[in-house]
């Protein structure tokens, strides 16, 4: 079964937020728009990079009213750790988000049972806790966050502008689609 549109499941965790513990659930995403971004563990290889991606970027985020979160299955301890010793993650301003119990990676269908680990997943939910895109792939391939961008500009886009369509490599300010019969067959 697909997670898009549907709700985010109830949680509580904990994560390592500008120089403290805090407590996320699936409250604190309501409200403004959210992305998670689940990588399979701290202190590994190719993690870093895509964290600093994503820290590069979060003024973009920001601007877009958004939230990121990245979730690993470690604890918010090793993220601490992990944020003071690594140049590239204590770039980072956004929560890193521990998630040792596995109820996030299970419930965004990431989790790897045979590593306690998770795939590389990225969610962009809306204001109201529900999922509006999915991306998962394979450990050994990193992403990059400016398609990630690009499908919240999209999502907020189509959220404020009811019977309209992106259509395939749409940026902002492109031209959208309004479906209707006589498109049929003309595109």
């Amino acid at each position: 079964m697909s997670l898009i549109n549907t709700q985010v499941q109830p949680f509580k965790t904990e994560a390592f937020h500008n120089g403290k513990f805090i407590t996320v659930s699936d409250e604190t995403l309501k409200g403004k728009w959210s992305v998670l971004i689940f990588m399979p563990a701290a202190f590994t290889f190719n993690c870093p990079t895509e964290v600093e991606d994503a820290a590069d970027n979060y003024a973009e985020f920001q601007k877009m009213g958004a939230e990121v979160y990245i979730v690993t299955t470690d604890t918010h301890f090793s993220h601490k750790v992990w944020h003071e010793t690594s140049p590239a993650v204590g770039k980072a301003k956004f929560p890193l988000v521990g998630d040792p119990t596995h109820t996030l990676t299970n419930a965004f269908g990431v989790h790897i049972p045979e590593e306690g680990l998770a795939l590389r997943g990225t969610f962009v939910i809306n204001p109201d806790g529900v999922i509006k895109t999915a991306e998962i792939h394979s450990n050994e391939i990193a992403r990059d966050v400016k398609e990630t961008l690009r499908k919240l500009k999209a999502a907020q886009y189509t959220a404020a502008h009811p019977g309209e369509v992106c259509p395939a490599k749409w940026n902002e300010g492109a031209k959208t689609i309004a479906p209707s019969l006589d498109l049929v067959g003309k595109i």
